[in-house]
């Protein structure tokens, strides 16, 4: 993104990181695709392969969960890339309200779903 981070989505993206590193504690962050049009790197959490990765965008903060089409989300958190094959994410704008119980469940199916 070659627009500096401000205000709400840096306060989401730190909300969102710890949510993750509360459902899973041993959890491995990692930044990744360091690139000109995105110098700070794409926020990778990973515990027995790809968990999810948190990506910023100009009008929202995107989580996309590696195997998110096998997870259960009865709260219905995933709110986008529905129709992908494999994957499955969550975009949050600036108003939106995180479930955030709803949300470490994901995490933790997730985590479950690698170590199985």
């Amino acid at each position: 993104m070659s627009v500096a981070m401000s205000d709400w989505r840096e306060d989401r993206v730190q909300h969102i990181r710890d949510l993750i590193n509360r459902a899973e504690p041993d959890i491995v962050e990692e930044i990744k695709w360091v690139k000109p049009s995105n110098p700070g790197g794409v926020p990778t959490f990973s515990i027995d392969g790809l968990v999810c990765t948190v990506e910023t965008y100009k009008d929202k903060v995107k989580v996309t969960f590696a195997k998110g089409a096998s997870l259960p989300d009865p709260a219905k958190v995933f709110n986008a890339s529905l129709d992908a094959g494999t994957r499955r994410a969550v975009d949050t704008r600036e108003a939106d309200v995180l479930n955030d119980d709803a949300f470490a469940d994901l995490i933790r199916a997730a985590v479950s779903l690698n170590r199985s």
